[in-house]
């Protein structure tokens, strides 16, 4: 049996268990399942793949979850700490339980994509699967196969949400490994205004596979402000395709934060299609021990006088590996338009690797466009200055690492989504120190 015969088996016992559905939601099932048969997983001559090995997850017999049941005091202890709107997953499924929206301001929806489904599956039909087809990837088309449950969010144009609204997804570990297909589409309309939360954590012993697909559409003049906080379990997988689509004057900023997870592969493309979109792109991606993390971006420039900018940084240690590949696309025709693009990484070990690729390809004269690349090491120089001030060497390479990390970091605005980055980052540092004082000081001794 071939690993990708091994998925649709999965699939068509899946599918025996479901009522009567909607023709175009078969329809597309049947696409998917084609054109993962098709493609088959990827392998690492595909030059988008060559440094990412999937082999693990084509060769692993995953389950689909039957329940959402959660500790909910684990649920609890892994929750952040946020005032929020909140759909909570367990293992892709929905669990109401663990969920808190609340009330939701007048214009705003939030609910799982099984409700969306069943009270208008209409409506839902012509913009799921717009952005992120199947010949995107196999996993891609994977998750069409199986797609029956995420979460969809809608804005009404002028609206303005003031309380994040969070996405939680959680691994829960047992006796067999599981798989989950989340599908979420985002509606935001005319002027419209948002803070996402997306929410990657589980049990300490899961090892389960995430297949994402994320679908981000921006009318003219919306901003969405959009964290994804991966701090899956070591042995858990994790894909993620997300794309978006901009109109007119909107405005899109990522916070790309990845801390967990054994694989990882993030696919984040924006199509810039109307004059005055802007899209920002920060990433920080840690990694330890034998962590492989995978980041390809796009930024479409499709109409003129369109932005992007993008800064991620990468933080290596042990025999972790990770890939950077950052593509600036400007169409023919598309001037005057700004896009810059950079890429640090700092190796915490003689071990660790990283390939890094920014590519620009332009076909237009009148545009401003930068990109560049660097890997280093912690200054020994930075660390004896810090330990002369009477501090450990662990807690002074600590304190550079986060330094190193605090251009994307000084830009978050949540407490909570910056206190995890910095326990993974720079490990509970001693309390009796000015934390923020002694960071200055040591990004004061990086920049020299």
């Amino acid at each position: 049996m071939s690993d990708e015969q091994r998925f649709l088996d999965r699939l068509a016992e899946r599918n025996a268990q479901r009522g009567n559905e909607p023709t175009w939601i078969a329809a597309r099932r049947q696409a998917g399942a084609a054109r993962f048969e098709a493609l088959g997983f990827p392998h690492r001559r595909v030059e988008d793949w060559k440094y990412t090995n999937v082999r693990d997850i084509a060769r692993t017999d995953f389950t689909l979850a039957g329940d959402a049941e959660f500790s909910p005091a684990t649920a609890a202890a892994l929750t952040l700490p946020v005032d929020a709107h909140r759909l909570t997953f367990v293992d892709g499924v929905f669990a109401p339980a663990l969920s808190a929206l609340g009330d939701l301001p007048e214009g705003v929806q939030v609910l799982p994509l099984s409700q969306a489904l069943e009270d208008n599956h209409e409506a839902v039909g012509g913009p799921l699967g717009r952005l992120t087809g199947v010949d995107f990837s196999a996993f891609a088309a994977l998750n069409t196969a199986f797609m029956e449950e995420g979460a969809v969010v809608r804005l009404a144009p002028r609206t303005v949400v003031d309380k994040p609204i969070v996405l939680q997804f959680l691994s829960r570990s047992g006796e067999h490994q599981v798989m989950s297909h989340p599908r979420i589409l985002v509606e935001a309309a005319s002027s419209s205004q948002a803070t996402l939360i997306e929410h990657h954590v589980g049990e300490a012993e899961a090892a389960n596979f995430t297949n994402l697909v994320e679908e981000i559409i921006l009318d003219r003049g919306a901003i969405l402000t959009h964290y994804k906080l991966q701090e899956a379990p070591i042995k858990d997988s994790h894909i993620a395709s997300i794309h978006i689509e901009q109109a007119r004057d909107s405005r899109y900023v990522s916070f790309n934060l990845n801390l967990g997870g054994g694989l990882v592969r993030n696919d984040l493309v924006t199509e810039l299609n109307g004059e005055g979109a802007e899209a920002v792109f920060n990433g920080l991606f840690y990694g330890q021990g034998r962590q492989h993390v995978d980041n390809h971006t796009w930024a479409n420039h499709n109409a003129p006088r369109t932005f992007s900018h993008e800064n991620y940084k990468g933080i290596l240690d042990d025999r972790a590996h990770g890939v950077f590949n950052g593509k600036v696309v400007v169409k023919r025709d598309s001037q005057q338009i700004e896009a810059d693009q950079s890429n640090a990484n700092l190796l915490l070990s003689d071990r660790a690797e990283i390939d890094t690729k920014p590519e620009l390809e332009i076909y237009a004269d009148d545009v401003k466009c930068a990109h560049g690349a660097t890997t280093g090491q912690l200054d020994e120089e930075a660390v004896f200055a810090l330990r002369t001030r009477g501090i450990d060497e662990q807690t002074a390479r600590g304190l550079l690492t986060l330094a190193f990390a605090g251009e994307v970091m000084d830009l978050v605005d949540l407490d909570a989504v910056s206190e995890r980055v910095e326990l993974a980052v720079a490990g509970k540092l001693p309390e009796r120190f000015n934390l923020a004082g002694l960071v200055e000081t040591a990004s004061a001794l990086n920049e020299e």
